[in-house]
């Protein structure tokens, strides 16, 4: 049981890689706290953990706002005592507009969701995770996050930006117990374009987008991005920290 004793944060928790990381990081062990802003994938998900013999509630919430966000960690604290481990896994697509294309609407959006909403939960978690000796802060970032052909203008600035927050957490925080590393994950089967309108997508966009799809060797599934984040949550990664772990079937080295 290789978390064993150890309290989970995973947001995005009700689908796709955060499911796939509450479900795993139980089976080893961990009280998990599930987060999700849809309620009833988010009870799928505790279901599927209790059921099957595990620990877990659900924190039903937005992330882009601090509120919500605050209160996913509170929540946290109040039902187990701590926090080890924050994954913090949700997150929107963009519609893949350029910076002429971009509406104010889609920036706040993206933004608020994929790195304003770590950035709060992080910032909450750490106080608790310095109290009690350290933790494991792990962000789901992607390709989009090392180069500029994945995505649009607001995903793509949101996972350079989550990039960010993860070297400067992990370089801050490394004397005092505390590991922050991102997974770069590639192509994954999780239903993140259901956040967009597919109707809305830029053509224009798009279309060099898929110059860069081409490369695409071949997609993961969500347990395999879990797989590596348990790696990341578990004693047996104690000297990673500040790591960008590409998760993408060898996407980056085309």
């Amino acid at each position: 049981m290789r978390l064993e004793g150890k309290v989970a944060v995973i947001t995005g928790a009700g689908s796709g890689m955060g499911r796939a990381m509450a479900v795993r990081f139980a089976a080893e062990g961990a009280k998990v706290v599930a987060a999700d802003w849809h309620q009833d994938s988010l009870d799928e998900t505790v279901a599927m953990i209790t059921s099957a013999g595990g620990t877990a509630i659900g924190v039903q919430g937005n992330v882009a706002d601090q509120a919500q966000a605050e209160a996913i960690i509170d929540a946290a604290v109040a039902a187990y005592g701590k926090v080890d481990v924050l994954c913090n896994n949700a997150g929107v697509m963009d519609t893949n507009q350029g910076a002429a294309e971009l509406t104010n609407e889609m920036w706040e959006r993206v933004l608020g969701i994929n790195l304003t909403g770590p950035m709060y939960l992080t910032r909450k978690a750490l106080p608790v995770m310095l109290g009690g000796g350290g933790g494991s802060i792990i962000n789901t970032a992607s390709v989009a996050g090392v180069g500029g052909g994945a995505a649009g203008l607001a995903y793509t600035v949101s996972k350079h930006g989550l990039v960010g927050l993860t070297k400067q957490t992990a370089f801050r925080y490394a004397q005092e117990g505390i590991r922050c590393n991102a997974i770069a994950a590639g192509a994954v089967e999780t239903n993140i374009m259901q956040s967009v309108d597919p109707t809305k997508m830029d053509p224009a966009g798009s279309a060099r987008c898929q110059t860069y799809y081409a490369a695409i060797p071949g997609q993961l599934k969500p347990e395999e991005i879990a797989n590596l984040a348990l790696f990341l949550a578990s004693d047996e990664s104690t000297k990673i920290n500040g790591a960008i772990i590409p998760a993408d079937a060898g996407w980056l080295s085309a």
